[in-house]
């Protein structure tokens, strides 16, 4: 019983950091139609920005990561106006293409700004010690990331399902064509959601940087993983990328404790069996 509750602590706090970064990318490849290969990019971003505004310029952990959010936003903002706005009305495999290739500038762009070893992002105190919950002693850093995984989900649910925004971004995606006709102007509406895919992005690759280091190659290193969890979650899903990324995330973490030596086999077998039987994910729809 001990196990098995480890596997589910420690699947979840696994599968909300999965979550945190996939469903950004699971809204612009969804709702936005457009295949963003270049998106665990932004999470790389956002753990080097923390990294240096911690290291370099002195500020505590809970500073620096808003501050790093919130400049990886701003800066996606030039991106998606000269970069990706171009891509949105290429085929698919252009778009793979040009993507990739968005992605290797930003691996280049680090790698020339802080090298290619491990980027430390050390903890407050509140958040690096454990906390002894009766069969296990758990490392503080894990009850963050559930909270703020429960906190993302319930507020992109509210801000896509509740709110005018959230109308006008189906909206423009379902009929743009209708929508800019009604006076909704799609271009920003299309520019806000990148900024919040991205800031999305950058909070997850944060607070997973204990479980998922930054590095360099960050990008490259996870980029199928963020991938599995849209495709088996279904692309524009919320729910679905929530569904999972915690079913993922305790299917691999229970896979690392009990059979090691099959490493992520059995995730890889799930996304497959998944995708076998319902094509558009868990909870996508054609």
């Amino acid at each position: 019983m001990t196990t098995i509750l480890s596997i589910l602590i420690d699947g979840i706090a696994y599968g909300m950091i999965l979550f945190m970064i996939s469903v950004g990318l699971s809204v612009t490849m969804g709702l936005m139609r457009v295949v963003n290969l270049a998106h665990g990019g932004f999470a790389l971003l956002g753990g080097a920005f923390t990294h240096v505004a911690m290291a370099s310029l002195g500020m505590p952990f809970l500073l620096a990561a808003p501050v790093a959010v919130l400049v990886v936003m701003v800066l996606s903002v030039p991106m998606e106006r000269v970069l990706y706005r171009p891509i949105y009305k290429m085929g698919e495999l252009p778009q793979v293409l040009a993507t990739i290739g968005i992605t290797f500038l930003m691996i280049a762009s680090v790698n020339r700004w802080l090298g290619s070893s491990p980027l430390s992002i050390p903890l407050p105190a509140a958040m690096s010690g454990a906390m002894n919950i009766g069969f296990r002693t758990l490392p503080t850093q894990r009850i963050y990331v559930i909270a703020a995984g429960l906190i993302v989900i319930v507020g992109l649910y509210a801000l896509i399902e509740r709110t005018r925004f959230g109308i006008t971004l189906r909206a423009s995606v379902d009929h743009p064509g209708t929508a800019a006709c009604l006076g909704i102007d799609t271009s920003r509406v299309f520019l806000l959601t990148f900024a919040l895919g991205a800031g999305l992005a950058a909070l997850g690759g944060i607070l997973g940087a204990e479980l998922l280091p930054i590095t360099a190659y960050y990008p490259l290193h996870y980029m199928v993983l963020f991938l599995t969890v849209v495709a088996v979650g279904g692309m524009g899903s919320i729910m679905g990328s929530f569904v999972a990324a915690l079913g993922l995330g305790i299917l691999d973490t229970a896979t690392r404790y009990l059979v090691p030596d099959f490493g992520t086999v059995f995730f890889y077998v799930a996304m497959i069996l998944v995708l076998g039987f319902r094509p558009h994910g868990l909870l996508g729809k054609a």
